[in-house]
């Protein structure tokens, strides 16, 4: 787990962790182990595979020994799970607790996300549950919002057809999706209130298509990105007033999860 804060294995008698000092918060780099397990021969074999993986500075032990139930093979198990997938995972968690596996922090893209989940629960046998807390980081959210910078891409008024100043922000936001190549991109149209709520909703989707067209002429690929139109039904302002009509008419950039 790339700049991992936390790697949590525990046995099935989770009360047993009551006898443990909660660990303070680890320092970056460092990976804190903690939990129960039933002898010194699984504390051993689970340390000592973390600190090839990670390297024995960076590995914190505060594993107790106690008496816990586990199912057959338990600690061969949580040694598949101890691999090269668990640092492509940064701000991570891998938690065991009996035959439930969680696995918690942040991936570089949604494929990632799900082949790390994948492949865990291919190395368990059927009565191993794999719950994917996994999520796409958020550095490639902030990039194309940092971008957009609440600037609102305009179009011509009751058309799909983009302003020149629109323009020119998508020549920007081309320039960021470059930077997010592999991830899916979904672009969102949005519209104010006023008019029937089926019309608004085309005209969110169609304009929607239209950013989509604008940059794949910039070389963005299609397949990149998805498109869908909220119409009015996600206000972000007052439809009261002009302004908060405005700031609601807007194209919105998400990477998708």
């Amino acid at each position: 787990m790339r700049n991992l804060c936390a790697a949590l294995l525990c046995g099935a008698a989770v009360v047993a962790r009551a006898q443990i000092p909660l660990p303070a918060s680890p320092r970056p780099g460092q990976v804190v182990v903690t939990g129960t397990v039933p002898d010194e021969a699984s504390k051993a074999a689970m340390l000592q595979r973390l600190r090839e993986l990670y390297g024995a500075e960076r590995v914190v032990d505060q594993i107790a020994i106690g008496a816990v139930a586990l199912p057959p093979n338990w600690s061969g198990y949580v040694q598949k799970l101890i691999g090269p997938n668990l640092k492509l995972i940064s701000k991570g968690e891998l938690k065991v607790d009996g035959n439930n596996v969680t696995l918690r922090g942040e991936v570089a893209n949604e494929a990632l996300r799900q082949q790390i989940a994948s492949d865990a629960a291919t190395s368990l046998n059927p009565t191993y549950t794999v719950n994917n807390g996994l999520r796409v980081s958020a550095a490639e959210q902030e990039l194309l919002d940092a971008t957009l910078a609440r600037r609102i891409i305009e179009f011509e008024s009751g058309q799909a057809a983009i302003r020149q100043s629109g323009k020119d922000i998508l020549d920007e936001m081309a320039g960021a999706l470059q930077k997010v190549r592999g991830k899916k991109v979904e672009v969102i149209g949005h519209t104010d209130n006023v008019g029937l709520r089926e019309s608004n909703v085309a005209l969110s989707l169609a304009r929607a298509e239209a950013v989509r067209t604008y940059l794949a002429q910039k070389g963005i690929s299609p397949d990149m990105i998805s498109v869908s139109g909220q119409g009015p039904d996600r206000p972000v302002a007052d439809n009261a007033a002009s302004d908060g009509r405005a700031r609601n008419r807007r194209i919105e950039f998400r990477i998708a999860q």
